[in-house]
């Protein structure tokens, strides 16, 4: 058998790896982060092969990957971050402790308006006002994310409010005695 000719490409990658390693291990301040950056930035550089232009500087084209995947993560982690305090400072994003009391029975005009919405807003206002779901739940029930959970029900929520409004004002004012 004959050995195969090493790939170039794959060559000089490799030999650009401690040079990796080090930039990463600045960009992360960890060693297990560091690994994880350059794993991916070298995943990502063979991936995007065909983008990079034979004869130029290889090892200056990883860093430039490597420090993408490090802006990308970083980015990622503050929306993450923000997104975590608001999940928990607000207490209907969470999941309920203690059940809220039973809705005996809808009046006319809610059921209506329920009745009234798109099959898929329905469903999660069902889900969340009635049955007290938890978005999470509610997603995982629906196999949706739980932003579109969250969306669907503000939606509903603000339909089923303006149809009770509008059935309002047909009606006459009650007076006092």
């Amino acid at each position: 058998m004959s050995q195969a000719s090493p790939d170039p490409f794959v060559s000089e990658l490799l030999s650009a790896m401690p040079a990796l390693r080090r930039r990463a291990g600045s960009l992360c301040g960890n060693r297990s982060d560091a690994d994880d950056l350059v794993q991916d930035a070298v995943l990502r550089a063979l991936e995007y092969r065909s983008s990079y232009t034979p004869g130029t500087h290889l090892s200056a084209w990883a860093m430039q990957i490597l420090f993408s995947q490090f802006a990308t993560r970083h980015r990622r982690g503050k929306r993450e971050r923000v997104a975590l305090g608001r999940f928990g400072s607000d207490e209907t994003q969470c999941e309920r402790l203690v059940p809220a009391p039973e809705t005996q029975s809808l009046s006319p005009r809610l059921r209506e308006a329920l009745g009234n919405l798109p099959a898929r807003i329905s469903a999660v206002v069902r889900l969340v006002d009635l049955e007290e779901h938890s978005y999470r739940e509610a997603a995982a029930s629906l196999d949706v994310p739980v932003g579109t959970v969250m969306s669907r029900l503000s939606r509903g929520r603000q339909r089923i409010a303006a149809a009770v409004q509008d059935a309002n004002l047909g009606q006459p004012c009650a007076r006092a005695a």
